[in-house]
Formats: C-alpha cells, sequence, structure tokens
C-alpha cells in the first residue's frame, strides 16, 4: 500500500484552516478559510478522484478530532465527499486517545513510522494523510511518503502552522501532473525520489556552435 499527502496550502505554505475561520484557531490563528473562495469545478473534480484512490485515511490526533466533529454533520446527499470520508477506515496516531469516536477507526499507539512502515507492506492502494502537517512531515523525513498532491492557493497569509516546517531529511521530488484552475489554484502531485539532489553552478552550458556563457555568482 502507497502512503500519500493530499494538502491545501497558501503561496507561503500555511496550510491552517483552510476550510473556515473556526476550522483550526489553536495557537491564536485567525485567518482561516482562504481557500474557499477560490473553489471551482475542477478542484472539486480532481480532488473527489483522488480521494477515489483511498483505502483508508491516516491522520494525526488534531486533524481527526477536527474531522470527527464535522465530516458527521454534513448531510448533503449531493455533496462529493462526505459518504467517503465517513464511510472509509480511519486510522488515527495517538498516545492519548484510545478510542475513536469516528467509526471505522484504529488508533494508532506508539512509534508511529514503526506501525505505518508495516502498512507498506499490505496489498491495496492508497493510506492517505490529509491535513496532519506534523505527522506528513514525519513521515516524508522516514522516507515512507510515496505521494505528495498539493492544492497551492494564491494568498499569502503571512501567520498560521506551515507545511513540511522543518524536515529533519531533505527530500527530492518529481513533479508528475500539474494544473492551474480558472480561479488561481495550482494542482501540483508529486513523487518522491528519495534524498534530495544537490550540484554547484558551472554556468549555461555551450550553445551548439557558440561560444561558452556563463553567469557571474552575485550575492546581495
Amino acid at each position: 500500500m502507497k502512503i500519500t499527502i493530499t494538502q491545501f496550502v497558501t503561496l507561503d505554505g500555511v496550510s491552517q484552516g483552510p476550510g473556515s475561520h473556526t476550522e483550526d484557531t489553536s495557537d491564536g490563528f485567525g485567518g482561516g478559510g482562504w481557500l474557499v473562495p477560490h473553489l471551482d469545478d475542477v478542484f472539486v473534480q480532481r480532488t473527489s478522484e483522488w480521494l477515489d484512490l483511498a483505502d483508508g485515511l491516516l491522520l494525526g490526533r488534531r486533524t481527526y478530532e477536527a474531522f470527527a466533529r464535522d465530516w458527521p454533520q454534513i448531510t448533503d446527499p449531493n455533496d462529493p465527499f462526505t459518504e467517503r470520508m465517513n464511510s472509509l477506515p480511519k486510522y488515527v496516531v495517538s498516545n492519548t486517545l484510545s478510542t475513536g469516536s469516528w467509526r471505522p477507526t484504529t488508533v494508532l499507539r506508539g512509534d508511529p513510522t514503526r506501525a505505518i512502515r508495516e502498512f507498506t507492506e499490505l496489498p491495496g492502494r492508497e493510506l492517505q494523510v490529509h491535513g496532519s502537517a506534523r505527522l506528513g512531515n514525519t513521515l516524508l523525513s522516514e522516507g515512507l511518503i510515496d505521494t505528495l498532491r498539493l492544492v497551492v492557493a494564491p494568498v499569502v497569509i503571512g501567520s498560521g502552522r506551515r507545511l513540511l516546517p522543518h524536515p529533519n531529511a531533505a527530500t527530492g521530488l518529481r513533479l508528475v501532473r500539474h494544473e492551474a484552475t480558472a480561479q488561481g489554484l495550482l494542482l501540483l502531485e508529486y513523487r518522491t525520489t528519495g534524498a534530495a539532489r544537490t550540484a554547484d553552478y558551472q554556468g549555461v552550458p555551450d550553445p551548439p556552435g557558440g561560444e561558452h556563457r556563463s553567469v557571474p555568482n552575485r550575492q546581495g
């Protein structure tokens, strides 16, 4: 089974509270709801297609408790996500929860990387991390993430919890799909490629039949 991340972020990397002002006000955050003005049919279609690939949801405690509070309250039969979000198996990484109210839920206690590594050896499609930036950061650093899907909103808000703020290891990614919606959202899908590569700039390659060109190393 593959482990994937689906995350909504601003241009400055904030992932907190995309859906409403009250979704996540932890640490005094008051800038939620930044994604909603940019939603459109393309966004709904693509994120629904991503969710179609899930055999389960993998969540941190904070995201789990917010989802368990909100998703069961959505009763609109035409909502494209509710039935799947409520019926998919949920796995919550927590050493403080003993059970979960959002059924079906399994609480993963102890070392999350050990438990989740076992999932990678099972048959299936995807175990998807939604929200849960801290959990996603840990799993990416441990080399357990196969795919990273981002919806980037055209907004800079300057505060709030950021996605992947301090990875423990530099990770390489390869862009495999990209799309821009009419409302300005960027839909990006990456595959992980192992350790991030580095190189020193050696100048612009020589054009055929031309002279060597280089760009000086300037600072400031």
